[in-house]
């Protein structure tokens, strides 16, 4: 079953689920804000990503720039921030089987579904 980490204040989040719906397959919405991502489960969507923690993070966001900007951190690190401070993941993410993505921009979606 795909699913979709989504996140429905993001434009690019509504995006990506527009795109699922009308590709007409069935999916998933995980709305991370509300159900928080444990590590372990960061951890497992980044090996699908197949990118270093870091790529999944905002760097924009006001969490990262007080807490964290300019620091060197580990890997777990990273995944820990995310896991305490979900506004911090990058989204949308869209899992179909083996496959991710994060959709930026949406249509990048359309390659694993």
């Amino acid at each position: 079953m795909i699913k979709i980490y989504h996140n429905n204040r993001c434009s690019k989040s509504r995006c990506g689920l527009e795109i699922l719906e009308k590709s007409g397959k069935e999916f998933e919405i995980v709305k991370y804000l509300d159900d928080t991502l444990s590590a372990k489960a960061l951890k497992e969507i980044i090996a699908l990503l197949k990118i270093k923690p870091i790529d999944l993070i905002r760097k924009n966001e006001a969490i990262w720039k007080e807490h964290y900007k300019g620091k060197t951190l580990t890997d777990a690190e990273v995944v820990n921030a995310m896991a305490k401070h979900p506004k911090l993941i990058e989204r949308p993410i869209v899992i179909n089987g083996n496959k991710a993505v994060i959709g930026r921009p949406p249509e990048l979606i359309l390659d694993i579904i």
